[in-house]
């Protein structure tokens, strides 16, 4: 199956808008406030954690982690000195503005530096690798998406790939024809967290598996009987 079948009829050379995905609901993130004293942004960052071993509690490996904050079901995240902020919504860039004019009150010219854990979206149907995928940055297209997947298989829908999503706790059903260029200027050619992509088999894939799983045996108990009755017509 041939993609982009109308590349050359579309305009896909011209600037892309700008994108960044909404903070949601469950999404965990680092943030790191620097500043030129480091003493004087400490407050603003989480204590981190020691490592310690199974083995023997008491006993930390010396590594560090930084905690991170989980934005809660309303869109809120507890952050010290400031209190509870509403990032839920909000881009990733307006996040740090927020930050930056709040924490510039008693740090000048702080440094942001914030990251989403964990991000990831999901493949399933007919593709060659279902599964979850974690995504390191925060910008995935469907067709990147797809890659991880090692692609669709020869049974898979190319003309209606569904995109299940949600949003404010509102789920979102949306159909993309990836045989077709234009798709590129989708509001669904960028994924956002926790999407699901799904392939749907094709029409060969369902009237195979229409066949049944007992299939083999009737066959069989039919040949059988065949062979049997051309014994006994043999005989008499």
């Amino acid at each position: 199956m041939v993609y982009y079948q109308n590349i050359d009829t579309t305009n896909v050379s011209e600037k892309a808008e700008s994108y960044e995905i909404k903070l949601q609901p469950d999404d965990v993130l680092m943030i790191i406030v620097s500043a030129e004293d480091p003493e004087i942004a400490a407050p603003f960052n989480l204590t981190s954690e020691s490592v310690t071993t199974a083995a023997n509690p008491l006993l930390s490996t010396g590594q560090r982690t930084l905690q991170t904050y989980l934005v809660d079901a309303y869109g809120y995240i507890q952050f010290p000195v400031l209190g509870k902020l509403k990032v839920g919504g909000l881009s990733r860039t307006e996040v740090i503005h927020l930050l930056e004019n709040k924490i510039g009150t008693y740090v000048k010219n702080p440094i942001i530096n914030l990251r989403i854990t964990n991000f990831k979206v999901s493949v399933q149907g007919e593709v060659n690798s279902p599964g979850t995928y974690q995504i390191e940055s925060e910008r995935i297209t469907l067709i990147e998406a797809i890659s991880k997947a090692r692609d669709l298989t020869i049974y898979g829908r190319r003309d209606n790939v569904l995109i299940i999503r949600e949003i404010d706790g509102v789920k979102s059903y949306n159909r993309v024809d990836i045989t077709k260029a234009d798709f590129i200027h989708s509001p669904f050619y960028y994924l956002a967290q926790n999407d699901v992509v799904y392939v749907e088999p094709n029409k060969v894939k369902v009237n195979g598996s229409a066949v049944g799983p007992n299939t083999g045996v009737i066959i069989s108990i039919s040949s059988l009987l065949m062979t049997l009755a051309a014994i006994l017509l043999r005989t008499f």
